[in-house]
């Protein structure tokens, strides 16, 4: 019988400053995010199609590996999305303000 053993497989991939699963579109954040708020691997993968088991769990096994570097990351991402919520907010304070006045009167 003449198997092979992979012994090492990449899942993690940085493109453009983002870390994606390897050939995928779906976002390290967004299985770390899963993870985090509890949801199994499995139903990860229900939430996911385009990703097998195996993948949802090397990008756990990649996170927990690199949970510092990868929390910090995330940290930073929020930080910049705050950043731009606060901008547009600023920028388009009329919009935000017919919103919330919007919402307040359905309430």
């Amino acid at each position: 019988m003449n198997t092979s053993i992979v012994t090492t497989k990449q899942y993690i991939e940085e493109r453009e400053g983002c870390y994606r699963l390897v050939g995928k579109r779906v976002s390290l954040d967004s299985i770390v995010y899963a993870f985090l708020s509890g949801m199994s691997p499995e139903s990860i993968v229900q939430s996911f199609s385009a990703l097998t088991l195996e993948e949802v769990y090397g990008a756990i096994s990649f996170y927990l590996a690199n949970r510092k570097a990868i929390d910090a990351y995330l940290a930073e991402g929020e930080n910049i999305f705050e950043t731009l919520r606060q901008q547009a907010r600023e920028t388009n304070s009329l919009l935000y303000r017919k919103l919330y006045s919007s919402q307040t009167e359905q309430v």
